[in-house]
């Protein structure tokens, strides 16, 4: 499941990640939210956070639909952080961030405050 992070700027996007995610989750929250703030922002960041003993991972459909918005809006992205200590999404996120139009930095869960620091500066 996907739930929106309140109190962050209007052209930052945050999202938690607990228990499944799954595709419903973007269709019903992400989508919307990212087809809405384009339409008042030309770029967006976006904050993810995942905290690792609280997430069961995510469908297929769920990736399907990450990298579908991701790449329909390549251009609009401006930072993205994502909040982890899920080793394994840190891991590809280090080894692939250099292949996203914008600034990508990974931070530890006990960093969430400077994330939200960071992706609002």
């Amino acid at each position: 499941m996907l739930e929106t992070i309140p109190d962050l700027p209007q052209n930052v996007i945050g999202f938690e990640a607990r228990g499944k995610v799954v595709g419903e989750d973007y269709e019903a929250i992400v989508i919307p939210i990212v087809e809405a703030r384009l339409k008042e922002h030309d770029k967006l960041r976006m904050l993810y956070f995942c905290p690792k003993d609280d997430f069961e991972g995510a469908d297929l459909k769920a990736v399907w639909e990450d990298a579908k918005t991701g790449l329909k809006h390549l251009k609009a992205w401006e930072r993205a952080a994502l909040v982890t200590d899920v080793d394994w999404m840190r891991s590809m996120v280090r080894m692939f961030g250099f292949m996203m139009p914008c600034k990508v930095k990974v931070f530890a869960e006990s960093e969430l405050e400077e994330a939200k620091a960071w992706i609002s500066e």
